[in-house]
């Protein structure tokens, strides 16, 4: 089941159990997703990785949001991010462990033969073209350049 049939029956099973919190981020996400759409247009809809890119910045600008709340002293605010935060995430794909991203990062050295922190470059985009949905760039960013001895 694609990501768009998943979020249509998740929003009808939501409203079907009176879920008001749930049905509000599930109708949020459907509006991002129309409007990503749109700004994609003439070409065709995003893919299943644009939509997970998209879930992936809704739920990093909503952890922000829970940071700035909880400094502001806001925490009604900061728990309704966080409830939010949960159903996003729940249609994002697992993240590896730190132990399967250096496996991965391993291979990644490998394969393009960078042997210096001014391949980095070459190593960053081999992981995005291989584990763009499962990987967290943030965090491998730091551990290739450890890996290449930078």
């Amino acid at each position: 089941m694609s990501l768009r049939d998943r979020f249509t029956e998740d929003l009808k099973t939501a409203m079907r159990a009176g879920d008001s919190a749930r049905v509000s981020t599930l109708r949020m996400i459907t509006a991002k997703l129309k409007d990503t759409d749109i700004a994609a247009r003439p070409n065709p809809p995003v893919d299943e990785a644009g939509i997970i890119a998209m879930l992936r910045g809704m739920a990093k600008s909503r952890a922000e949001s829970v940071t700035m709340y909880r400094q502001g002293g806001r925490e009604e605010l900061a728990a309704k991010e966080e409830a939010e935060i949960a159903v996003i995430e729940a249609f994002l794909p697992q993240q590896m462990d730190d132990a399967a991203m250096a496996a991965a990062i391993d291979a990644a050295v490998a394969e393009t033969g960078a042997g210096s922190i001014k391949e980095m470059g070459k190593v960053m985009a081999a992981l995005k073209a291989k584990h763009a949905a499962t990987l967290d760039m943030a965090k491998a960013g730091p551990m290739v350049k450890a890996r290449l001895g930078g």
